[in-house]
């Protein structure tokens, strides 16, 4: 496994808003390199199976309608210490808790909507990269 990479997702809320490009912007001002991406809507199973590990929780079913209704961005990074220093970048899940300075506490509107997904762990981020690429679709 490659520990060098990480998975994100700019969420339906953050292409409504019009900030995907900015985000894009941000993670690539970071270091960061974009091997794999993909604009794509999810359906219901695909969002239903990407957050089956929330599947027991109370907010599970909004967050696959939330999923589900526009398009995403799914993208493949790496560098190095990826998930880590991905994880700082993107901030707490809370805006009101996020750093000055971190993707969510510029974009998110809420804990909810908050603007993207990054992968918390190297098993995570393996698993997340392979649910939405294929091999061939991811240039190192």
């Amino acid at each position: 496994m490659n520990t060098n990479r990480t998975f994100t997702m700019l969420k339906p809320d953050s292409i409504e808003q019009g900030n995907m490009l900015p985000i894009l912007n941000m993670i690539e001002n970071s270091g960061f390199k974009i091997i794999a991406l993909k604009y794509k809507r999810m359906n219901r199973d695909e969002a239903k199976k990407f957050y089956s590990i929330h599947s027991d929780k109370p907010f599970y079913n909004d967050l696959v309608s939330f999923m589900t209704r526009g398009p995403i961005i799914a993208a493949a990074l790496e560098k190095e210490n990826a998930v880590d220093d991905f994880r700082s970048l993107i901030g707490s899940t809370d805006p009101l808790d996020a750093k000055e300075g971190t993707i969510r506490k510029k974009f998110a509107k809420s804990k909810g909507e908050n603007a993207v997904h990054g992968s918390d762990s190297d098993e995570n981020a393996y698993v997340e990269i392979n649910f939405h690429f294929d091999k061939n679709e991811i240039f190192s």
